[in-house]
């Protein structure tokens, strides 16, 4: 959580602290607590203080992750908080008037990449102030608001020409010097179907299935550190259809600020995507959407040790000097229901918000907002804008009706946002 209960209690203390020995030098002062009350409150602020760390750098450490002005406030308390121990009783019911109202974080100023009439941006704003407040019927405790987030199309570049896992299987099989020589039929075969797709639109059935046995068998043996490394470099290449940006840049500027607005709510945030879930982790990696491996989910590959060969795992001993390395075998492609199914087994909770942009996530959208005790809503990306990005309309208009159908909210990438990639990229003339 970017937050944290008990130090909003005492940066509210301390503030009202300053407020009651200002009132003191020229005003009337609070009523006092009894005197079986104040101990209480004393003992309850002096456990807390006692736990807090010493210097303004650990508070602003701390706090970090919110608004300026908290941060401010974190310095402040740092020096004050045996203050606010001695006063704990008289401000302990400001304390907590004050930790309800600081609960929401302003979306209008979080969103700035998003236009005025945005349903989005007016819809979640709206919902954020109802369910962080305690008092609101549609209140939801912190640890029940959960947002899961497509990835490709949703927070990242869909296709350029094609999905970034499929571009890198292209880049491992038939054009990387160290492996091409050693691929597989199956493999080669697959790349030269994704080019084929790439050029002609053509659909190949079962292409999902089948790209994602030949990522596992084209990395099997690697480290995953080696994987990501791998990754790290592939991020470098040009993406082809821009002017300014590399493979791994291509993140959707504005669904950033939507992660971080969630984020500066007290939301946890999953990225429950199709594509290899190490191939998220790595392209994450070093990335400005700051989710951490483990709230990562995709679809999966066997992981065995190096030393391993052929044992199966229920017969064998892991080792202080093994390794974990790419097994090999491809296990689920994390599309569609699949989605809801590793959201039950991983997440453990029904996410209250959904983001998505295809028919692979609308499962995932209907999951969230069907049969939820808390309020929820489903968010779709629909790919209208063909001058800032490879947009389609033919697939747009569809989600635009899926999204009517189904009481999901729209989201126009032509009319909602101001900027997609930033000012300095620019998608290239020829790129149609």
């Amino acid at each position: 959580m970017r937050s944290n209960k008990k130090w909003r209690r005492l940066l509210t203390a301390w503030g009202l602290v300053c407020a009651l020995a200002l009132a003191g030098c020229g005003g009337s002062t609070a009523p006092a607590a009894s005197g079986a009350e104040s101990a209480k409150e004393e003992e309850a602020v002096q456990e807390e203080t006692e736990a807090a760390p010493d210097s303004a750098e650990a508070v602003t450490a701390e706090a970090g992750s919110e608004s300026p002005e908290a941060q401010a406030s974190s310095a402040a308390a740092s020096t004050g908080a045996a203050a606010a121990t001695t006063s704990a009783a008289a401000v302990s019911t400001g304390a907590a008037a004050g930790e309800t109202a600081a609960e929401a974080v302003s979306g209008e100023e979080m969103l700035s990449l998003w236009t005025e009439d945005a349903p989005l941006k007016k819809e979640l704003v709206a919902y954020m102030d109802s369910i962080t407040r305690e008092d609101s019927a549609d209140y939801i405790p912190e640890d029940c608001r959960i947002a899961v987030f497509d990835l490709d199309g949703t927070l990242f570049c869909e296709t350029d020409p094609n999905y970034f896992d499929y571009c890198l299987l292209v880049h491992r099989v038939l054009e990387d010097p160290d492996y091409k020589d050693r691929a597989s039929d199956f493999e080669r075969q697959t790349a030269e179907k994704i080019v084929q797709q790439n050029e002609t639109g053509e659909s190949f059935e079962g292409l999902e299935l089948d790209h994602g046995q030949c990522i596992a068998s084209s990395f099997a043996g690697m480290t995953i550190d080696e994987f990501s490394n791998y990754i790290q470099e592939f991020k470098k290449l040009p993406m082809p259809s821009y002017e300014g940006m590399t493979r791994g840049e291509g993140f959707y500027l504005p669904m950033l600020q939507v992660v971080d607005y969630l984020q500066a709510n007290d939301f946890t945030v999953y990225v429950v995507s199709g594509t290899d879930r190490f191939i998220v982790r790595g392209l994450v990696e070093d990335s400005p959407l700051h989710i951490p491996p483990r709230q990562i989910i995709g679809s999966d590959e066997t992981i065995v040790t190096k030393n391993q060969g052929d044992t199966d795992g229920l017969d064998y001993l892991y080792d202080k000097d093994d390794e974990l390395v790419l097994g090999g075998d491809f296990i689920v492609k994390n599309l569609k229901m699949n989605k809801v199914a590793v959201i039950a087994q991983e997440i453990g909770q029904q996410p209250v918000l959904s983001f998505g942009n295809s028919t692979g996530d609308s499962s995932m959208a209907e999951y969230v907002t069907s049969n939820n005790p808390f309020r929820s809503m489903a968010f779709m990306l629909c790919c209208d804008d063909t001058e800032r990005e490879n947009g389609n309309v033919e697939k747009a208009d569809k989600m635009f009706s899926l999204c009517e159908e189904y009481g999901w909210t729209p989201v126009s990438m032509k009319n909602d946002w101001t900027t997609i990639y930033g000012d300095s990229v620019t998608r290239k003339t020829d790129a149609e």
